[in-house]
Order: structure tokens, then C-alpha cells, then sequence
């Protein structure tokens, strides 16, 4: 029988600020992540709203930092969105590659990554990538989006952070993620009142004694 790896512990997040990922939605939420993924235990805050500021650029950059020191390290470099919309939705996305600024590039990512919602009953319902296309991250100046086709975003936010959108796209053929009391022309709007954003990354697992756990991990 296989031993169940113990809760996720979430680090960094200032007690005197909003907490929009608790500890019951990161747990609901590890299974689906990669086998080296879920081993880690302890999850750090690289970007909040609440705390960094509201800017776009600043999220790019300490996303992008972590991303060069986990890949340095040998860590996982994936990075968690959690997005809490003006209605209380929570909602966001998995990026097996991280996030870094698309500078030109296009959009980049691949099969790891999915989007996801929780659930009126705590739980998280998880839209994998179909394979219809390769949109699923583009890091722009002016705007950061996940998934796309036809038009569509499963998720945007503007660079205020504030005003966003999500659809259903070819990606991930997603259900709108955030609240349905905000659709607007097809799209669920988050309302510049109320929205959070936050980014949180998997640390490194300390693999010393633990080759059960990564046996399970990668087997499940």
C-alpha cells in the first residue's frame, strides 16, 4: 500500500492579506499536476496582487526570476494562477512551463498545463489540453492569456490585472471559468471592484529517502 504524501503547505502569503489559495484547493488541485510536481509539499507565493503591486510587468518579472533559480536547481518550473473574481469564483490555471514574457514569440506551453475551477463543493474540476492546438500561455506587455482558438481565451487579464475574460476555447475546451452573473456578450467578465490575482510555484522536493513517494508520485 502507498503512502499518501501529506497536505500541501503554502508559504510566503502575508497573514494580513486576502487569502485566495487555501490549502483545501491546493490539495484538491495536486493530483492533477506532473508526478515530479506533486512531490513537493510546500508551495511559495511569487506573485500577488496584494502584495507586489498591480502590474503585469512585476508579476512577468518575479515569475520569470523563479523560473530561471528552479531551472538552475533542477526544480520544477510549472506556476499555479489562482484567480478570484469579483463574485467570489475562484479559478485559474496550471503552466507546466512556468511564466515567462512571450517577447514575440507567440504563445508557448504544452500538454502539462490545464485550466480549472472549484467547485460549489470544494472540489476542482480540471480542463485538460485536447491537442487541438499549441495556444496555451502568451505573456504579452499589454495582456497574459491561457489556452485560445476561434477568437477565444479560456482566460485573459489586462495588464491592470483587473479586467479579464474567459471563454470556451479549442485549448482546453473549457466552460467560462469565473461567474456566470458576469457574462458579457459570451465571456464572464472580472469586475475591476473585486478581482485577485496570485501566482504560486511548487519548491524543490527533497528527494533524500523519499524514492517511495517519487515511485508513487510518478506511477499514479
Amino acid at each position: 500500500m502507498q503512502k499518501k504524501l501529506g497536505g500541501v503547505v503554502l508559504t510566503g502569503r502575508n497573514a494580513n492579506t486576502e487569502v485566495i489559495l487555501t490549502n483545501e484547493i491546493a490539495d484538491s488541485i495536486r493530483p492533477y499536476l506532473p508526478a515530479l510536481a506533486r512531490l513537493p509539499r510546500s508551495w511559495s507565493l511569487l506573485y500577488s496582487l496584494d502584495q507586489h503591486g498591480i502590474s503585469l510587468a512585476t508579476l512577468y518579472r518575479k515569475c520569470e526570476a523563479a523560473l530561471d533559480t528552479r531551472r538552475t536547481s533542477g526544480s520544477n518550473t510549472g506556476a499555479l494562477v489562482v484567480i478570484k473574481d469579483s463574485a467570489g469564483t475562484v479559478f485559474g490555471a496550471w503552466l507546466g512551463d512556468g511564466i515567462r514574457p512571450s517577447k514575440g514569440q507567440g504563445f508557448y506551453g504544452g500538454g502539462e498545463s490545464f485550466l480549472w475551477k472549484k467547485t460549489d463543493g470544494g472540489k476542482c474540476r480540471v480542463f485538460r489540453w485536447t491537442g487541438k492546438n499549441d495556444y496555451v500561455t502568451l505573456c504579452e506587455p499589454e495582456y497574459i492569456s491561457f489556452g485560445g482558438g476561434d477568437g477565444q481565451y479560456g482566460i485573459w487579464l489586462d495588464e491592470s490585472l483587473f479586467d479579464g475574460s474567459s471563454a470556451r476555447c479549442p485549448t482546453f475546451d473549457n466552460d467560462p471559468l469565473c461567474s456566470p452573473g458576469a457574462k458579457k456578450a459570451g465571456l464572464c467578465s472580472s469586475s475591476a471592484s473585486g478581482s485577485r490575482c496570485g501566482v504560486w510555484g511548487p519548491e524543490a522536493a527533497n528527494m533524500k529517502g523519499n524514492w517511495t513517494a517519487w515511485i508513487g508520485a510518478c506511477v499514479r
